[in-house]
């Protein structure tokens, strides 16, 4: 061998190490969700012991059955006892497993249970950014394969691994005492060359599994993707475009779905030979010693009872470690989630936000997604306790990014956004965000009833106060009209309301929270005029007594603010009220003028 095939092979060996470690690395990861029912997993530990004991009984009792039933020695009340004795190790075996069964499922589920209850949570946990990133059907495809990984890893480990282990070593035993070495050590090599070839084979077929995941997910991506923009499917007539790409995801995860079932069949033709060669072998043993008067025509009933016991388990072991393997795998993409770091966490020591009115204050904040790409220079303003600040600009000029910040979605790079005084990165999340309502310009709804929608603002309101809410948001009446009221389903992303509508029911979830700090993004742009001007006196009046962002690109919607702030490219340009900006003839008094234009055009 050359050096450099050498160096190849110790480079080939050493990813192998990594990946194996690498997989096996989650099962730490599991054991606290585990702990808390150690005594359940004692006790179905001592079923199946006392299950495999009984097992290997049976062919032990089977040998003195055949030897007693031999017509020289035949007595009628030792067969009748050990017939008895046959029985009840035939039913303690079943019944010790149902038991072994029993006690330990509730640990798997609820296991299951709590670690996609934990996935669930961090991913809340996680920045904005993370979740701009995601793709939503590959992920949710990952947590739903792990979540399963982990009942099937518990569930073979307990109910395939061990077993087998115990059995071995039980059949070995009784060889090794009935027999002489040549059947221990024939046992010995076979079960040693069917876990090395099993596992040998199995790290092999891995990578093909893996890259087979990676194909499914990402066909459930595009699937998912296609489905949520249906309409814009429909719009660009693209339904073969979509489909075609779709068929072309599947056809690679077909390809390796093939290549899996053919590696499977290798590894199926390979464990059936060793099986057959050891127990061919052992049989002509046993025959030879029958032969020789050296053994019974029982001992041979016994290794043959023993040799079906040991390998039809050993049988299922290459599809035991298969599946824990593909588990494992399963697990690591989920687990995985939850290694990911969250950008914005709460401090050690970390306050609430005190009660009161609040005032708000940005102070030479710089900010930027992405470090090559600074969007705020330097910004400083302050929104005194209920007071009105509307920030206006161009697209691209950063208004949105000031609610993204105030909501701490992300972490300002220099400077400090500041409630009352404190620092917000001091503050508790839930205690900041619990202070803040925002009704943004595309309102969001779950696929769920109007109720629920609204109630979502405070989901412990009684349904008494989600109405005085929608009342005060002016969309009680139009709920009325409906055939199901409160009741009706909005559907996907609240598709069957219009803009107008789930506007209003922003607005009324906005005031269902009664929030100290509100935020309008932007809530009137997509609408037209008249509906726009119907929805601003609501908005002007839950703002009452607030204090209140307003990001705005229509002027005549922030005419009544006590500051305006005008934006271009992440800085202040102009600040003051509306008639003073007008009277400057500046930046502002010329998107005015555009505007204006634009209306009488």
């Amino acid at each position: 061998m050359t050096a450099a095939h050498a160096a190849a092979a110790t480079a080939r060996q050493s990813v192998s190490r990594a990946m194996l470690s690498r997989d096996w690395r989650v099962v730490p990861m599991l054991l606290p969700y585990l702990w808390d029912y150690k005594w359940r997993v004692v006790v179905a530990l001592l079923f199946l012991v006392a299950a495999k004991l009984a097992n290997v009984g049976v062919p032990l009792v089977m040998k003195d059955i055949v030897d007693a039933l031999d017509p020289t020695q035949a007595v009628l009340l030792l067969p009748l006892a050990l017939l008895l004795a046959y029985g009840l190790l035939r039913l303690s075996t079943v019944l010790f497993a149902e038991l072994r069964d029993v006690v330990f499922v509730p640990v798997t589920q609820r296991a299951s249970r709590r670690v996609a209850l934990a996935v669930f949570r961090h991913l809340h946990a996680l920045s904005l950014r993370f979740h701009l990133d995601r793709q939503t059907g590959g992920m949710s495809r990952d947590i739903e394969r792990g979540t399963r990984g982990i009942s099937t890893l518990l569930s073979f480990m307990l109910f395939s691994i061990i077993p087998v282990i115990l059995e071995f070593v039980l059949v070995a035993a009784v060889l090794f005492a009935k027999f002489d070495w040549r059947f221990v050590a024939i046992t010995f090599a076979a079960v040693i060359l069917y876990i090395a070839f099993t596992i040998g084979i199995t790290e092999w077929r891995t990578a093909i599994r893996k890259r087979a995941n990676e194909l499914d997910s990402k066909a459930n991506t595009r699937a998912i993707d296609s489905l949520l923009n249906y309409e814009t499917v429909k719009y660009f007539n693209n339904e073969e475009y979509e489909a075609k790409r779709y068929d072309d995801s599947l056809q690679r995860y077909e390809e390796m779905a093939v290549r899996n079932e053919a590696s499977l069949g290798l590894l199926n033709v390979g464990q059936a030979a060793i099986i057959a060669v050891a127990a061919t072998l052992l049989m002509i043993l046993c025959a030879q010693g029958v032969a020789a008067r050296n053994l019974t025509l029982g001992d041979l009933v016994l290794v043959n009872a023993l040799l079906i016991q040991l390998y039809i388990p050993l049988n299922f072991l290459g599809m035991a470690y298969r599946e824990i393997k593909q588990a494992l795998i399963d697990m690591e993409r989920m687990f995985g989630l939850l290694e990911q770091n969250r950008e914005v966490d709460d401090a050690a020591d970390a306050v609430e936000l005190p009660p009161g009115p609040v005032a708000v204050r940005f102070e030479a904040v710089d900010f930027g997604y992405d470090p090559r790409r600074q969007i705020l220079h330097g910004m400083s303003f302050g929104i005194p306790p209920a007071a009105k600040v509307a920030v206006v600009g161009s697209s691209g000029a950063g208004k949105s990014t000031l609610a993204r910040l105030l909501y701490r979605f992300y972490d300002v790079s220099g400077g400090m956004v500041s409630i009352s005084g404190t620092d917000i990165r001091k503050l508790k999340q839930s205690s900041l965000r619990a202070a803040i309502a925002i009704v943004p310009q595309d309102t969001v709804l779950f696929n769920d009833t109007i109720l629920y929608n609204i109630q979502y603002g405070r989901p412990s309101a009684t349904r008494e106060e989600v109405v005085a809410a929608a009342r005060a948001a002016h969309i009680h009446e139009f709920i009325e009209t409906l055939p199901d009221g409160y009741e009706s389903m909005v559907g996907e992303r609240g598709l069957k309301l219009s803009g107008g509508e789930k506007q209003r029911v922003a607005i009324a979830r906005a005031i269902l929270k009664n929030p100290r700090i509100m935020i309008f993004d932007e809530a009137t742009s997509a609408l037209d005029s008249r509906t726009e001007q119907a929805i601003q006196k609501e908005l002007n009046d839950i703002a009452q007594g607030r204090t209140t962002l307003v990001i705005a690109h229509r002027l005549s919607t922030v005419m009544d603010a006590d500051e305006i702030l005008v934006l271009e490219q992440g800085r202040i340009v102009e600040r003051g009220r509306h008639g003073d900006l007008l009277a400057a003839g500046g930046s502002y008094a010329q998107m005015w003028a555009l505007q204006q234009q634009e209306e009488q055009d």
